[in-house]
């Protein structure tokens, strides 16, 4: 699907989907305690699911009542009978949150697991596990995009980068609580995108599970039982923040059902565009990214347009992993669209102009975020932009181009 959008500012309140992050982190531990849990306000984004339909795999059981997830987990533990049942194939679809926290799972589950997707998810590093694996004595292939995992996820140490993604942590977190004694998670580098481990911390404990943050890693007790809950997942940091640039860049739009305390490390937007708001004259804005990488397309659509300053959005290497290269997409769309943006191996230095000219058609490059980005950024351009294959926000914000038109957004769709 393209999306033609003319010009215009939109106006109006609106609340943000759910938070993708919290509702994985949620769902995994549900779907793994002893007894019946209930999930409010959860929006089934592609990413979410997928990550369903793999923990049904795993063995838990999902059913709707009203708009509550009813969630009977598989009540995980060191002596699951599950270990006995074959190997789960798990479609994990464009999701690398689904991916990376489920390889461990299965394996602490189900002694293993048959994992596909689709896109680029499965070029996707995992060379973190890998290594591990080997070291471990894990039975690990990937092949014409299909891994295979199958062996015993021992209780031990488990040293691994913390720059490469959190997602390795997080994956580990929940398998070893389940193993029958006692591990540690050793990191061997400085860990970026610590708010996202905060929030897996923070799921965890609403389900009984305490790891122990140390200053290099995490202590880990085995043998635990993960205790059914109920909760409310709270609206999306990540997805706010495109919003928040509509507003940056003129819409009249009021952000509403947020939590100012929030433990997703996407909040941190509410003090960059306030950084973003100062005129600093020559002096450019430099805006480390490795805690929250997700937010480069909408900090780079609101530096697109700080006339007459520069900003740079630094520690971004590992955007180009994401669903696209996103540093490379981001800056060929807004450029494209009449910005300057400069590409470097791991940031972005952007120019800022007082409007972009638009009149062309440009590449979502099957990236929700890049496509919500140049749906913002288009409200500040002189003529129409389209957007082709737009159908991606579905991915993460399904209602994404209803909520557009109903803030008065001008859009056609066209196959």
């Amino acid at each position: 699907m393209n999306i033609t959008i003319t010009p215009t500012k939109l106006s109006g309140t609106v609340f943000p989907p759910p938070s993708k992050s919290q509702a994985h982190r949620l769902l995994i531990a549900a779907a793994l305690a002893d007894g019946v849990s209930r999930l409010d306000n959860v929006a089934l984004s592609q990413d979410i699911q997928a990550t369903i339909d793999c923990l049904s795999g795993l063995g838990a059981e999902f059913t709707w009542e009203g708009p509550e997830l009813i969630v009977r987990g598989m009540a995980a533990n060191a002596m699951s009978p599950l270990r006995r049942l074959a190997y789960p194939h798990l479609d994990c679809g464009e999701s690398g949150s689904t991916l990376r926290f489920l390889i461990p799972i299965a394996l602490a589950v189900r002694g293993g697991g048959i994992f596909t997707g689709r896109g680029r998810l499965m070029e996707r590093p995992q060379k973190p596990y890998f290594d591990l694996f080997d070291e471990k004595g894990i039975f690990h292939e990937l092949r014409d995009g299909v891994l295979t995992v199958t062996g015993t996820l021992t209780p031990g140490m488990y040293r691994l980068p913390g720059d490469v993604s959190s997602q390795f942590v997080t994956g580990l977190l929940y398998a070893l609580s389940l193993r029958d004694g006692d591990s540690e998670i050793v990191l061997t580098s400085p860990l970026e995108s610590r708010g996202y481990v905060d929030m897996t911390l923070d799921a965890l404990g609403l389900f009984g599970i305490y790891p122990e943050a140390r200053e290099n890693g995490f202590f880990i007790p085995g043998n635990r039982v993960y205790e059914p809950q109920d909760f409310i997942v709270e609206a999306d940091w990540s997805q706010a923040a495109f919003w928040y640039a509509a507003k940056f860049l003129g819409s009249p739009v009021d952000v509403g059902g947020m939590d100012p305390g929030s433990a997703q490390g996407d909040a941190v937007i509410q003090t960059q565009v306030k950084e973003l708001g100062r005129d600093l004259g020559a002096t450019a804005l430099e805006l480390d990214v490795s805690n929250c990488p997700d937010l480069v397309p909408p900090l780079a659509a609101m530096a697109a347009l700080r006339a007459g300053q520069t900003t740079r959005l630094v520690g971004a290497a590992r955007l180009r992993i994401k669903e696209s290269d996103r540093l490379t997409a981001v800056t060929q769309v807004l450029n494209a669209l009449g910005a300057q943006v400069m590409e470097y191996p791991d940031s972005l230095t952007i120019y800022g102009k007082k409007a972009l000219l638009g009149g062309v058609k440009v590449d979502s490059f099957n990236d929700h975020r890049i496509a919500m980005m140049a749906a913002i950024a288009a409200t500040r351009c002189e003529k129409p932009v389209t957007i082709t294959g737009a159908q991606c926000v579905a991915k993460s914000y399904p209602d994404f181009w209803e909520e557009y038109e109903r803030l008065g957004g001008n859009i056609q769709k066209s196959e």
